[in-house]
Formats: C-alpha cells, structure tokens, sequence
C-alpha cells in the first residue's frame, strides 16, 4: 500500500463542511423581503449549498425576497447563517436559530417536509390575497416593527391604565392575530383590559377578507400585530394600512412570538404553546399550561402530534388518544357553522357493508362502481366497522368508464376493504378514428366492421368535432405522444359536468385520475380552492399526469394531500414524461404530498411494493 488517503466520500465532504459529527440539532428561520436581481441563481445557490451542508426543509424564492424554514447540525446552520450573512441582500436579516431535538417521527418530518430539502421559484414569498379582484398591496405599507421588548411594555402600559402618547400614538389599541384557528387554538397573547382579535381563519390567504369585513374594529386604532416569526405580519400589515386614513397606525412584532418567548421564557402575555412548521410541531414557555381542547370530548390537550384533519377542510384538529380510538373522521369548528354534518360510522346489522351500483346518474352519463359485500371491512381499534373510502376516478384521454374499470379491475380487488372505486365518463364524446392498413394482403377485419363503445376526453384540442354519433373516419395524423400539449379546451364544460357529478352522486373522500384524468383532476381541486377556499376532497391520487395547458396556476400550491405515481425513468413511460408528471406534483403543497416512482409504463401498478404504498397513503384517511 502506498499509503496514499483515498478521497473522501460526499457524505464525508457533507459531514466536514457541515459539522455533522457535531451532535446538536437546530432548527433555522428567516425571511427578507428585498428585490431579488436574479432569483434563479439564487435558488441555486441554495441547491448546491444547503445539500452541501446537509440541511432538510423548505427555501422559498421569489422577485420580492427569500423564505426559508431549515434543519440540520447546529455548525451547519451557522455556517449558512455566514454565508448568507456576507451577501448584501440579507442586511438586515433576522435568522432566527434554535437548538431542538432531531426529528423521531418520520411521519410529522415527512408531512412538515424535513426529511428532505425543496428550493423552489414562487411568484410571492407568501400569498396574502388569493382572490384576483384583490390587489396585493405593497411590502414599503409594511407596519412599524416592535421589538419584543418594546410590544411586551406597550402591552403592559395597556393593560395597566398607563399608557401614553409614546406608547402606539395615543390611540385605543387593539391586538390582532394574524395566524390561522388551529395556530391560536393551543396559544395567543392574552393582556387584561386590552381586546385581541383572532380572524379564525383556516388560511392566510382568507385574512383580507375578514379585515375587510372588520375594517370598522380596526378604524383609528393602534393595532399590535403578531404572527409566529413576522413573515405573514409584513404583507397584512402592508394590506390594512393601505387603507388609508385611520388605517395608520400598525406595528408588528419583529421575530414573532418566536423571539418574544426567547425574550420572555416564562410566557409573558402569551399563554400556551407557539404553533411551528417544522417536526417541533409547537414550542412552549416556562408555564407549559394548555390552551387547547379536544373537538370530540372537550377535555384539555394541545398535540397536534397526530396530524387529525378535518374530513371536509383538512384543517389540522385536536384530537385526543382516546376520541382517536372511537372516531377517525371529525369536522371543524369552522365547518359545523357552516352547517357541515358530523361523520358518523353505521354499521348494518348484520354487520356487512354493502356499497351502490349505479347503472346510470342522474346528470346524464354513465357512472359505474364497484359493488362490493363483505363483513370483513377493516376495524377500527375499537372494534367498530370502518366505512371505506369512495374514490372518484376519472379515465384517461379517448377512454371511457367501462374501459378505465376494467383496466383497474386488479386495483379494486387490492382495495376491495378499504376502499369504493366510482368511475364516470367525461363530458366530451369523441369520434371514432383509424389509421388505415397500409398493407393491402392484410386480413386484419376494417374498424367499420365492428361496433364498439363511445370515447369521451376532459379536455379537447381547439376546433375538436364532438360527434354524438357512432361513425369512423380516419386519423388526420399518426399518433403524436405530445397531443396533450394542445388539448386546451373543454375545461368549463368539464369542470361544471363534474361538480354536478358530485352534488347529484353524493361525498367523495378522494380523487383518481389517469393521464388526462389526473391532469382534470388538478385542474379540479385548483378551481374548487380558488372559488371555495379549498378542494373538497381529502386526498388525490395522481397517475401519469401533466399539468395541462389550461389557465395559470397561480404562486399558492394545491392544499390537497396527494400521492403521485409515474414511471421511474426515461422510456419507462412513452406517453408522459417523468419530469411532467413530476411537474404535476409540484403545483401541490410540498408536505402533504407523496411521490411512488415505479419501474413500468404508461398504467397504474399494482404489484408489490406499489400497491402497498397506496394502501398505506389510503390508511391515513380511515
């Protein structure tokens, strides 16, 4: 041997450059809202140097600044605290650094995206208004910062009758929450003789709304805003005070109530637990006292460990061990005022569950399920039958619903306990193409000799004749693997054929779509959230789709638990790419969102292990 070291590993190079022999953990946020010359280089920065690093979680970047949520070993962070420090950009910049346990749950990592790192491009660094007759106000409005020092002794001079001019203007002084209802339902400040607002709202991006419907709460007052660590507070404080007069007065606290529980460990006037976005799940004070309840039995608990969600808004609720036990669907406090029913189990009494067949709909076209009796329907811990999932599929591009159930026949008997699988035709009836035998001593029989059942699409390339008769004609052009580039229209039409679908066939749990049905059936939950806050289903299953040519997807993700499943590799699939369905998943929220790359074509597969990650994606939502 010569003696020579062989060069180190990557994982070496990651662990001297990062300090990960360094056993302490960290968890690192900032944001700073400033032009961004050239945000793709700069995303890319943030490629190479967070994986050289070793650091997980989330990095937003945007012509208007840079978001970023990340974990890793305490000497990587502040290395990339360095780094980012030395460029002029982040002048300025508060990096928010805390030493926390690694993360043990890969579930809650996974769902709050630290088991891995994401650097994506956006529009907006966060998404204050959502609706497009809303103008997003500009950040210079932004409110005066307070430090935490400064907003605890005007809240105290408040709350104590000594208040003063030099305190927030003179002015009666409100303070406004600006975090969504289940962030405030385990913590918020609470100051006697001073009114807090709590919007309630399930997103951020429904807060102009409900300040526009209290701008008279808000009129000529000194308003204290908070958040978690100041990001949301810059653009709603930005929105109220371009309201103009008595709208002026706005301050927010620098660092959230992050840096507010650091000045003042023992809680000061906020009381519970701080609600984060990463595996912490929530951090808390020296008083360590409980805010939250349970939705079912009312009794005190704060974890959101378990990551229950509402059956109809997936809004995150509290949700004890022993409620977790006898129920595993619950609603809201926001959907029970809106007269959302509560989910019950039933059972029949004879102890079988028997699901519909529907020969026809009642909105026009046919709709086929799978009929399925069996007394062997998974249990819940306490023994109760649970009702199985129904899952609106949608068939892929010149299919139908016959031809779709047949394909995923192996599918539904995989599925058969956990799962009903209800498929309907798309709106759009096609013609019956050919290409003709180039080969004049072939026997193979003309398709005009034989009769065969209608073809319907989603979405139809401009000036598509939608025959309602069964009649051939041959193709205009061989096949062209790249046609649905140019499927453009019937987008309404479909939407609208669908929602009806939905309110004449009953709840649907999730959403299936196959090649053009995947892509409608994005299309679907992007609409369904831009008019109704949120999709209406609680998960999608997406295979080999692609985002389709139709309208924008706006900078706001799809808030939609998902599983994506597509072909592994170039060639595996010869009819979408791996990078367009992969481009697909991405127009959904990062960490809800699962991808199942597989080593076959262009179909759904069912084999070992695939069929098990679907089984366990379905299981979260039993």
């Amino acid at each position: 041997m010569d003696g020579t070291a062989a060069p180190p590993t990557s994982t070496q190079e990651q662990q001297k450059e990062g300090g990960a022999t360094d056993g302490r953990y960290g968890v690192l946020l900032y944001y700073k809202y400033a032009e961004v010359p050239d945000a793709p280089a700069l995303a890319a920065f943030y490629e190479a140097r967070c994986r050289a690093l070793a650091l997980v979680g989330r990095v937003r970047v945007g012509p208007d600044g840079v978001n970023a949520t990340l974990g890793g070993r305490m000497a990587a962070l502040e290395k990339h605290i360095e780094e980012m420090s030395s460029n002029s950009l982040f002048d300025g910049t508060d990096f928010k650094l805390a030493s926390c346990e690694e993360p043990v749950d890969e579930r809650v990592a996974r769902e709050c995206g630290f088991t891995s790192l994401s650097v994506r491009l956006v529009k907006e660094l966060v998404t204050l208004c959502s609706n497009p007759s809303l103008t997003t106000p500009e950040i210079s409005l932004a409110g005066r910062h307070l430090s935490a020092a400064d907003f605890h002794s005007v809240l105290q001079s408040v709350g104590t009758g000594s208040y003063s001019e030099a305190s927030a203007e003179k002015n009666e002084v409100v303070v406004l929450d600006a975090r969504n209802l289940y962030e405030t339902r385990i913590g918020k400040f609470h100051v006697p003789n001073v009114e807090t607002l709590h919007p309630e709202i399930r997103q951020y991006s429904d807060l102009p709304l409900w300040i526009d419907e209290h701008s008279e709460k808000l009129r000529g007052k000194s308003i204290m805003m908070y958040c978690t660590g100041g990001i949301r507070c810059e653009m709603a404080s930005a929105y109220i005070r371009s309201k103009g007069e008595g709208f002026e007065n706005v301050f927010q606290l620098y660092g959230g109530i992050q840096r507010y529980l650091e000045q003042f460990p023992d809680g000061g006037y906020f009381d519970g637990k701080n609600f984060v976005f990463d595996h912490r799940i929530s951090v808390g004070s020296l008083k360590d006292n409980i805010l939250g309840t349970c939705l079912i039995c009312g009794s005190t608990y704060d974890d959101y460990s378990s990551r229950c969600r509402c059956t109809h808004c997936r809004i995150l609720v509290l949700v004890c061990s022993t409620c977790q036990d006898s129920t595993k669907e619950y609603v809201c406090e926001l959907c029970l005022r809106n007269g959302k029913p509560c989910c019950q189990i039933s059972v029949r009494q004879d102890g079988q569950t028997e699901t519909e067949l529907s020969e026809s709909s009642a909105f026009g076209k046919p709709s086929i399920t799978n009929k399925v009796l069996t007394s062997s329907a998974p249990m819940s811990n306490g023994g109760e039958q649970l009702k199985k999932l129904r899952i609106l599929c949608l068939h892929g591009f010149r299919q139908n619903a016959s031809s779709f159930k047949g394909r995923t026949s192996a599918l539904a008997k995989k599925l058969k306990h956990i799962a009903e699988l209800v498929f309907i035709d798309a709106p759009h009836k096609l013609s019956f193409v050919y290409q003709p035998n180039s080969d004049p001593c072939s026997d193979k029989p003309s398709p005009l000799s034989f009769t065969t059942k209608p073809k319907f699409a989603w979405l139809v390339s401009p000036n598509t004749s939608c025959h309602t008769e069964q009649d051939w004609k041959i193709a205009d052009a061989t096949f062209d693997p790249l046609q649905y580039q140019q499927q453009t229209d019937g987008f309404e039409e479909s939407y609208a054929y669908l929602e009806n679908a939905i309110a004449q066939d009953g709840n649907f749990d999730g959403i299936l779509g196959f090649s053009q049905g995947a892509s409608m059936a994005a299309l679907l939950c992007r609409q369904q959230q831009k008019t109704c806050g949120s999709p209406k289903f609680r998960f999608g299953i997406f295979c080999s789709g692609y985002p389709a040519p139709v309208g924008d997807f706006d900078s706001e993700p799809i808030r939609l638990p998902s599983l994506h499943c597509f072909g592994s590799t170039v060639g595996h699939d010869r009819q979408i790419a791996k990078r367009t369905s992969a481009d697909l998943a991405g127009l959904f929220e990062e960490d809800r969102r699962s991808i199942m790359e597989h080593d076959m074509g262009h179909i759904i597969p069912t084999r070992p292990p695939y069929i098990d990650q679907v089984k366990e994606f379905l299981r979260n939502f039993m």
